[in-house]
């Protein structure tokens, strides 16, 4: 009796049992409608599982490193999507490592950038994935017409993956750009004043024909640290004579502030030339020695000072806004929705006294509901040749009102880059990083709430020539914290 000696590996590789139970690995290579068949279901399962097409017909080292990084990248991100829906703030600590001591500030962008070297790695692994798979079709074997389709169609879900990938990776680049520019990297944090954040808004026009940049819109967002709710107070650019808070100036002028006699240090007492008298005139440095160590300025600690006193309230942050590149921000939302009440002119103002505005406007704005570009809405918030500087105030509320109502999260997704750009460009503040997450969460609270304003104008029964401050403080504080209703009412 002989004995029969086991089949070779090739033979066992080609019995056609085999073939129809691996199809992936060991297809009929003679027919092109099993080649075809089989190259749409790789490339398929390359797209929907990435990694799969090796483990099924290829390299299987490679597609477990593929399948992990896969399972590894959708861990990641139902993480992310269950933090920013149920707790977004502490979301925003883990990414801005907003829990981090300032000794270790310097270590803060790290989250983002590992984030975005995952990513930049998940857009080089699925092109990687992508051509092996291309590989393991044997195009040349598939039926002539589908060959070229399955090509396009693997190269164009290849774009799409690596494309979305490499998108993320470069958004998380602006972002953390975006913060390290804008944003202190250390600094403390300080907590709410009497259950308020309050924080300086200042917007300079630096444009042409202007001999210095002034501080020409003033106001103070006061932010509730439990609702968010935004009050709004607008203070006039020329306020005279208006007391300081404790602190270098409050020595020099403990009666309010008189101006200064030098005419080329400012044009009277108004609260927009102390930039200029302390930065031009006086020893800035001396006067706030730590001003430029914790992200500000001589100047605008000045005018921190100034409001603290106008209105009462302890204001431990600034943000500054250039309204020279103001128009960019407006544009990076698409625009932005108001109301004219009255034409305005564009332009520079007049060449001399009572020239009409007709003579010198480059352009109008005419009444009525418009949708402005940057550029209008700039000239929107400047012009004032042909009204008060009451009325700019309030313009320039209504901008700021409009603007934020464009911060919608559509609008932030879908223009992040040029919003990212602007922003940048534009804005300086001493708010630490570590403050982000408060301050988004804050953000998030107010958006539910109308924004209150204050303006400290005769429209408020405030004299514009000899304001009564100890009226203005009431009615801060009054506004700020209402009495509680009695029930007798």
């Amino acid at each position: 009796m002989s004995v029969m000696s086991p089949p070779s590996a090739k033979a066992r590789l080609v019995k056609p049992g085999v073939v129809e139970e691996r199809p992936m690995r060991n297809p009929d290579a003679s027919s092109r409608a099993v080649m075809t068949r089989r190259g749409w279901w790789l490339v398929a399962l390359n797209f929907l599982i990435p990694g799969s097409a090796q483990v099924l017909a290829g390299n299987r080292r490679l597609g477990r490193f593929g399948i992990g990084a896969t399972l590894l990248m959708w861990v990641l991100l139902v993480i992310a999507v269950l933090f920013a829906l149920l707790a977004p703030t502490a979301g925003l600590s883990v990414v801005t490592s907003a829990w981090l001591p300032d000794w270790l500030a310097l270590l803060r962008p790290l989250p983002l950038l590992l984030a975005q070297g995952l990513l930049i790695g998940y857009a080089v692994l699925w092109g990687v994935l992508t051509i092996d798979t291309l590989r393991l079709v044997r195009l040349v074997k598939t039926g002539r017409g589908a060959r070229f389709g399955i090509a396009l169609v693997a190269i164009g879900l290849m774009v799409v993956a690596s494309g979305t990938a490499a998108y993320a990776a470069t958004t998380l680049g602006a972002v953390r750009s975006t913060i390290s520019t804008v944003f202190g990297a250390s600094g403390p944090t300080v907590a709410p004043s009497e259950g308020y954040y309050n924080i300086l808004l200042l917007g300079a026009d630096s444009g042409e024909g202007r001999d210095s940049m002034r501080f020409d819109s003033i106001s103070v967002v006061s932010v509730n640290a439990e609702t968010g709710a935004t009050t709004i107070t607008g203070i006039p650019r020329d306020m005279p004579n208006f007391p300081f808070a404790e602190g270098p100036l409050q020595d020099r002028y403990p009666d309010g502030h008189e101006g200064h006699a030098d005419p080329t240090c400012g044009w009277g007492s108004g609260i927009n030339q102390l930039r200029t008298e302390v930065e031009v005139c006086e020893d800035g440095k001396t006067l706030y020695p730590d001003a430029e160590a914790q992200g500000s300025e001589p100047g605008i600690e000045a005018t921190k000072d100034a409001a603290e006193g106008i209105l009462g309230i302890e204001i431990p942050y600034y943000v500054f806004v250039d309204m020279h590149g103001f128009a960019a921000l407006v544009d990076a939302l698409g625009g932005v929705d108001i109301t004219v009440t009255e034409r305005l002119p564009k332009g520079g103002g007049p060449s001399y006294p009572g020239e009409p505005a007709e003579d010198w406007a480059i352009g109008w704005i005419e009444p009525g509901a418009q949708h402005m570009d940057g550029d209008t809405a700039q000239w929107y918030a400047r012009s004032r040749y042909t009204t008060s500087d009451f009325d700019r105030m309030r313009r320039q509320r209504e901008l700021q009102e409009a603007i934020l109502a464009q911060f919608t999260p559509q609008v932030v997704l879908t223009r992040f880059q040029d919003v990212a750009t602007a922003g940048a460009d534009l804005v300086k503040t001493d708010l630490p990083q570590s403050f982000i997450p408060t301050l988004v969460d804050l953000g998030l609270k107010a958006k539910e709430q109308p924004v209150q304003t204050i303006e400290l104008t005769p429209a408020e029964g405030i004299d514009e020539f000899n304001p009564d401050y100890a009226y203005i403080a009431d009615l801060v504080q009054t506004t700020l914290h209402p009495p509680t209703p009695t029930p007798e009412g």
